[in-house]
C-alpha cells in the first residue's frame, strides 16, 4: 500500500484515551490512516523526519471574530501593551490624522480603560483630530469612542440595548449599531483580505480550527453577505483553516410554513456546508462585558454600585428568539456573561427543548463568565456547552477582580467546577479581545494568575491535559464534530500542530513559550 505521506520521528499527544501516543502518522487524501504498526509495509510519496518534534491535533478556537482580527491588524493598536497611557492614544490618533485627509475615517482598537485608568475622551479627540471620523473600539468591542465629529453625524437616540453618552463619546454595546450605519457594509475585498490576515496568524501559532462568532446583520456583523466573503476567501486559497459561522441573532426571521421558528432562507441551518467552511450556531446576545460593567447582573458591580448591567433586548424578546432558533433545528450560541443573563437564557433553553424536543441539540453558552455552583449544575442537567474564554484571566483578570471585588470572582470563568460537573470545556479566545494563540490560552487555564501575577481563583485551574483537550477535542465537541477532528485517531482529518515541546509535561509558566515549528490542514504542512 502507497500512502500520500508519513511523518516519522515525532512524540505525538494524540488525545485519544485509546491511544494517547504515537511515533508515525500516516496521512492519505487529507485523513489519517494509521499511526505507528499500523504503517509497518507501508510506503509513501513523502516521508517527514520531524526530528523528534512534539506533535499534537491543531488547535481549535470555539469562539473569535476572525474579520475582526483580520481587519484590527490594520488600524490603530490600542491595546496594552503597546498602549499604557491615555496620553500615548491621543499621539496615536494626532499622527495618524497628520497622515490622513481630513473626513477620513481613523479607527483604533484594544484599548481597555483598566488599564488607561480610564476611556478616551472626545474632547481630546476633538483637540488632536477635529476633521476626522475618529472611533476607538473598546477591547471588548462591546463599546467605543468618537470624537465629536462623527457623534455630530449619529445623534444621541441609541437603538434599544446601548446606550449614548454624548459629553464623553463613549457608546455602549447596540449604540455601536448608529456607528455601524455609517461605516458598513465593508466591500466583500477587503473582508477577504482581512479573512487571509487572519489565516496566515491562525496557522502560525498552529489553529487548524476556529469559529466565527458572528456574522451577518446586527452591531458584530460586517455586511449581509459576509458568508460570501468567506467562500470567496475559500475559492482563491485565502481561507487557510476551516472556520464554522455563527449567523447573528438579527440575521434569522420568521420562517414560512414552520410558525414559532427562526432561521434563514430555504432552511439552512447548523451543519450547512462541509469540513473547511459550514454553518454553526446561530449567535444571541443576552448581555454585554464584564470589564466594561455592562454584563446582566444580579447584584451591583464592586466598584460600581447601583450598576447591574442590562440585557441587549428585553428579556422576552430574547427568550422567542432562542426558542424560535430552537425550533429551526438551529444549535443556539447565547453570549451570557452575567449570572443574571446565564439564568436568562438557562430558561429559555430548558423551555425550546420542553415546548421542540429534540435529541442533543448541544446549546451554548458563549463566555459564561460569572456561574454560581447551581447554575453549573444546571448546565450540566441541560446538556447545555459553556464556553469561557480562560485566556480572559491572564490578560483582562485584574480589571475583572475590581469589577466583581474578591468574593464573587470566584465564579468568574469556571474551569474545574464544569469538568467536575461532568461539562465538556473547549477552549477559544474571543480574539481580538485578547491575545489569541492557544499556547497562551493553555497557560492561564493551567496557571491562573493575570498579567500583575496575582493568582485567579487557582482551585478552579487545569492539568495541562485538560487544556490541551479543551482545545482540541473539547472545541471540536462545541461543534458536532468530534467524530472527524480533535485527536489523532485513523480515519479523522489530518490536521495537526508540530510543537518544540510537549505542553503536557511542561510548567504553566513555560506552556506559551513552546514554539509552533508547524500547522498541517488536512495533511498540507506549513512550516511556521
Amino acid at each position: 500500500m502507497r500512502i500520500d505521506t508519513i511523518l516519522a520521528n515525532l512524540s505525538a499527544v494524540t488525545v485519544d484515551p485509546t491511544r494517547p501516543s504515537a511515533r508515525r502518522i500516516g496521512i492519505h487524501h487529507g485523513r489519517i490512516v494509521g499511526l505507528d504498526d499500523e504503517l509497518d509495509g507501508v510506503t509513501a510519496a513523502e516521508v517527514v523526519d520531524l526530528a523528534g518534534a512534539t506533535v499534537v491535533p491543531g488547535f481549535d478556537d470555539a469562539h473569535n471574530h476572525m474579520i475582526l482580527f483580520g481587519l484590527s491588524l490594520t488600524e490603530l493598536d490600542l491595546s496594552t501593551p503597546p498602549t499604557h497611557t491615555l496620553e500615548q492614544v491621543y499621539d496615536a490618533v494626532a499622527e495618524r490624522a497628520r497622515s490622513q485627509p481630513p473626513g477620513t475615517w481613523i479607527i483604533g482598537s484594544g484599548y481597555d480603560q483598566n488599564k488607561l485608568g480610564g476611556h478616551p475622551h472626545r474632547d481630546r479627540l476633538d483637540a488632536v483630530a477635529p476633521d476626522h471620523l475618529v472611533w476607538l473600539r473598546h477591547t471588548s468591542a462591546h463599546m467605543s469612542v468618537v470624537g465629536g465629529r462623527l457623534l455630530r453625524e449619529i445623534g444621541d437616540r441609541p437603538p434599544e440595548g446601548g446606550v449614548v453618552h454624548p459629553d464623553t463619546g463613549l457608546l455602549e454595546e447596540a449604540a455601536q449599531q448608529l456607528v455601524r450605519d455609517l461605516r458598513y457594509p465593508l466591500p466583500r475585498e477587503q473582508l477577504v483580505q482581512a479573512i487571509a490576515a487572519a489565516s496566515e496568524r491562525y496557522r502560525a501559532e498552529g489553529i487548524t480550527s476556529c469559529t466565527e462568532a458572528g456574522i451577518g446583520l446586527g452591531w458584530i456583523g460586517h455586511s449581509p453577505t459576509e458568508a460570501a466573503a468567506y467562500q470567496d476567501a475559500l475559492d482563491t486559497g485565502a481561507l487557510g483553516v476551516r472556520v464554522r459561522l455563527m449567523v447573528t441573532g438579527d440575521t434569522i426571521h420568521a420562517i414560512e410554513g414552520a410558525p414559532g421558528a427562526l432561521g434563514l432562507d430555504l432552511g439552512l441551518r447548523t451543519g450547512f456546508g462541509d469540513d473547511r467552511l459550514r454553518l454553526g450556531a446561530v449567535k444571541v446576545f443576552a448581555d454585554g462585558s464584564l470589564i466594561g460593567r455592562t454584563a446582566a447582573m444580579h447584584d451591583d458591580y464592586a466598584d460600581q454600585p447601583g450598576n447591574r448591567g442590562y440585557f441587549q433586548l428585553p428579556a422576552e424578546e430574547l427568550r422567542e428568539r432562542i426558542v424560535g432558533a430552537h425550533a429551526a433545528g438551529w444549535q443556539v450560541a447565547a453570549h451570557a456573561i452575567g449570572d443574571r443573563a446565564i439564568d436568562l437564557v438557562l430558561d429559555a433553553f430548558e423551555e425550546a427543548q420542553t415546548r421542540f424536543p429534540r435529541p442533543d441539540p448541544r446549546h451554548r453558552i458563549e463566555h459564561c463568565g460569572v456561574a454560581r455552583s447551581g447554575q453549573v449544575a444546571r448546565l450540566a442537567e441541560l446538556g447545555v456547552v459553556p464556553v469561557p474564554q480562560h485566556t480572559f484571566v491572564g490578560q483582562i483578570g485584574d480589571g475583572m477582580r475590581a469589577a466583581l471585588g474578591e468574593e464573587r470572582v470566584r465564579g468568574c470563568y469556571r474551569h474545574r467546577s464544569l469538568l467536575d460537573a461532568g461539562l465538556v470545556v473547549p477552549g477559544s479566545s474571543d480574539r481580538p479581545v485578547v491575545r489569541g494563540a492557544p499556547l497562551l490560552g493553555m497557560r492561564a487555564m493551567v496557571g491562573r494568575r493575570t498579567e500583575s501575577g496575582r493568582p485567579f481563583v487557582p482551585e478552579e485551574g487545569v492539568t495541562p491535559m485538560e487544556a490541551l483537550h479543551a482545545y482540541t477535542l473539547g472545541s471540536a465537541h462545541a461543534a458536532f464534530e468530534e467524530d472527524r477532528k480533535g485527536s489523532i485517531t485513523t480515519g479523522k482529518l489530518a490536521d495537526l500542530a508540530v510543537l518544540s515541546a510537549d505542553p503536557t509535561s511542561t510548567a504553566a509558566e513555560d506552556i506559551a513559550g513552546i514554539r509552533v515549528l508547524a500547522t498541517l490542514v488536512g495533511g498540507r504542512l506549513q512550516e511556521a
